[in-house]
């Protein structure tokens, strides 16, 4: 899964916070990007100018503290309720993509 932002450095920190881990990647004469792995799923940062939008994509994670990392992205918080019987919250990334969490 690829997504494009602004500034690789502030989504950088903003994902890690959720508690993903980054490492740098170039490939060939391609730009420099981010890349992490979860779960057999591998989610790449690219600059926002090198291909087409990401904007409208949704992603969805399952974390192991629900209040601790809605804690920390707080700012970023569009919705906090529940469904299907299970809690949800909903936050925006720097670049405006919306990133559902739900507990383990």
């Amino acid at each position: 899964m690829v997504i494009r932002v602004g500034d690789l450095e502030t989504s950088r920190r903003f994902y890690e916070q959720l508690g993903l881990r980054f490492r740098s990647e170039q490939h060939g004469a391609g730009p420099r990007h981010l890349s992490s792995e979860i779960g057999g799923t591998v989610l790449e940062l690219y600059p926002r100018g090198t291909g087409p939008s990401t904007e409208g994509v949704r992603l969805g994670f399952v974390v192991d503290d629900l209040d601790a990392v809605s804690s920390r992205c707080q700012a970023n918080v569009v919705q906090d309720g529940e469904r299907d019987g299970s809690r949800i919250v909903v936050v925006r990334d720097p670049d405006g993509h919306k990133i559902e969490l739900t507990d383990r």
